[in-house]
């Protein structure tokens, strides 16, 4: 008796299932869409790449020693949406509950 192994992945389509599988994007998106949709999707991708490669260079510097030489202004895109408190805005909050 032999057991069938399963394949790890799946087979990677052919001719007509990719054509299948255009008819139905077509179907969902419209033909007008999916230039665009191709257009963002790219774009996408391509900030992912940037800031993968912007990451992996500061680990490569961080490794090297280097980073000694952080510059505040790497950080402008940053954005604090915390809101600020302080202990007597707390207090304040605190006692407008319990009452």
């Amino acid at each position: 008796m032999v057991a069938e192994i399963a394949p790890l992945f799946a087979p990677i389509p052919g001719g007509p299932e990719l054509l299948i599988i255009l008819f139905i994007a077509i179907l969902l998106f419209g033909a007008n869409k999916i230039p665009k949709l191709a257009r963002s999707t790219g774009e996408a991708m391509g900030e992912f790449q940037k800031g993968r490669e912007k990451v992996e260079t500061e680990l490569e510097e961080m490794r090297e020693g280097d980073f000694e030489d952080f510059d505040e202004e790497d950080d402008s895109d940053f954005v604090d949406t915390e809101p600020v408190t302080t202990e007597e805005d707390e207090e304040t909050e605190t006692e407008t509950e319990t009452n």
